[in-house]
C-alpha cells in the first residue's frame, strides 16, 4: 500500500486572517486553504509545518491520520473555559496531554495501532469538534475517556485512582462515540468505567440561568465585558461553565475509586463474558442448523422414486 497522511486545521472562534493564509500556502501549494480550514494529503513526502505551532498560532482544531495506524487529535480552547490543573488530572501520559499556552489550553490525543484497520482521514474533525463545546460546557466525558486511553496504552501505573468520574458515561453522544471509536478506546473498558457514572440530569429552565447571572457581583459583570472587548472573544464559555458548577459538579469522586488494574480487570471479565455468550449463541445456531438439515434429508429419503419407463 502506497503511504498516506491527512492533515486537517480548523479555526473556530476566530477565522484566518488574508495575511495569515499566505503565511500557510508557503507550506503547501497543493493543500486547500480558506479563513476557516486547512486540508492536505501526502502520497509522498511530509508536512512542512509543525501541528504543535500551527495549534499556537491559528487553529482551535487538528487531526492527523498515516496508514500506518497513527492518528492524532488536538484542540485548542480559552483557558478561562477549561481550569488546565482539570484537564491535566484526566490528561496525565503520553496518549493524552494537556498543556496551558498564553490564555489558552492545547489538549492532544495519540493512538497508534499499526494492526488496526486503515480509514480515509476526511469527515473525522468534523465529527469530533462538537467536542469543544462540551468542554466549554464544563463536560468531561471527552478527558475521562482521554484518560481510559492511557490506562489502555499501559501508561497509567495499576494503582492510580482514576480521576472524578463525569456524569453520562453510560450514553455516549455522537461526538463521544466517534472520539472513542477514532482513538480506539476498548468498549468494554468504556462499558466497565461507566458502571461509576452517574446519569445526567435535565438541562436547567434558561429563568434559572437569568436569575443565576443577575445575583452575580457587578464588578465580575463588568471583568466579563471587560475581557470580551479587549481580546474579542465572548463571555459565554467561562459564564456555562460556572453556572454548571454552581448548580451542580459535572463530574464526582466515587465512594471508592477504582485504580487502573480495577478498571482493565473488569473490562477483561467483560471481554470474556462477551466471547462465553457468542460462542454459546454460535453453537446453539450451529445446532438448529444441523436439525434443520437432517429435517430436509429425512424428508427426501421418505420420498418413493419412480422407476425407468420401459419403451414398447
Amino acid at each position: 500500500m502506497s503511504e498516506y497522511q491527512y492533515y486537517e486545521f480548523q479555526a473556530i472562534d476566530r477565522p484566518l486572517t488574508q495575511s495569515q493564509i499566505q503565511e500557510l500556502r508557503r507550506y503547501s501549494t497543493r493543500a486547500t486553504i480558506t479563513s476557516t480550514r486547512f486540508v492536505n494529503e501526502y502520497h509522498w513526502g511530509n508536512f512542512k509545518g509543525d501541528p504543535t505551532a500551527w495549534m499556537e498560532k491559528y487553529f482551535d482544531a487538528f487531526f492527523y491520520l498515516a496508514n500506518w495506524g497513527t492518528r492524532q487529535f488536538m484542540l485548542r480552547l480559552p483557558a478561562r473555559a477549561l481550569d488546565i490543573a482539570d484537564a491535566q488530572c484526566f490528561c496525565c501520559g503520553d496518549s493524552a496531554v494537556a498543556r496551558r499556552k498564553g490564555e489558552s489550553v492545547i489538549l492532544a490525543f495519540h493512538s497508534d495501532d499499526e494492526d488496526g484497520e486503515w480509514a480515509d482521514g476526511a469527515d473525522q474533525l468534523s465529527a469530533l469538534i462538537p467536542l469543544r463545546s462540551d468542554l466549554v460546557r464544563g463536560d468531561h466525558r471527552c478527558l475521562y475517556l482521554a484518560w481510559l486511553l492511557c490506562v489502555q496504552a499501559g501508561e497509567i501505573d495499576d494503582d492510580e485512582k482514576e480521576p472524578p468520574v463525569p456524569r453520562g458515561l453510560r450514553t455516549l453522544t455522537g461526538p463521544l462515540d466517534a472520539f472513542a471509536e477514532i482513538m480506539r478506546i476498548g468498549r468494554e473498558l468504556i462499558a466497565a468505567a461507566a458502571t461509576g457514572s452517574d446519569d445526567i440530569e435535565e438541562r436547567v429552565a434558561t429563568k434559572k440561568m437569568e436569575t443565576w447571572i443577575r445575583s452575580l457581583p457587578e464588578a465580575e459583570k463588568s471583568r466579563l465585558l471587560v475581557d470580551a472587548a479587549r481580546t474579542g472573544a465572548s463571555p459565554q464559555s467561562e459564564l456555562l461553565r460556572r453556572f454548571g458548577d454552581s448548580r451542580c459538579p459535572g463530574q464526582r469522586h466515587p465512594a471508592k475509586a477504582r485504580t487502573a488494574a480495577e478498571l482493565l480487570a473488569a473490562a477483561d471479565r467483560r471481554t470474556d463474558e462477551r466471547h462465553r455468550r457468542e460462542t454459546e449463541r454460535a453453537n446453539r445456531e450451529r445446532a438448529a442448523a444441523n436439525r434443520r438439515s437432517g429435517k430436509r434429508a429425512s424428508a427426501t429419503s421418505g420420498i418413493p422414486r419412480r422407476g425407468k419407463r420401459r419403451s414398447g
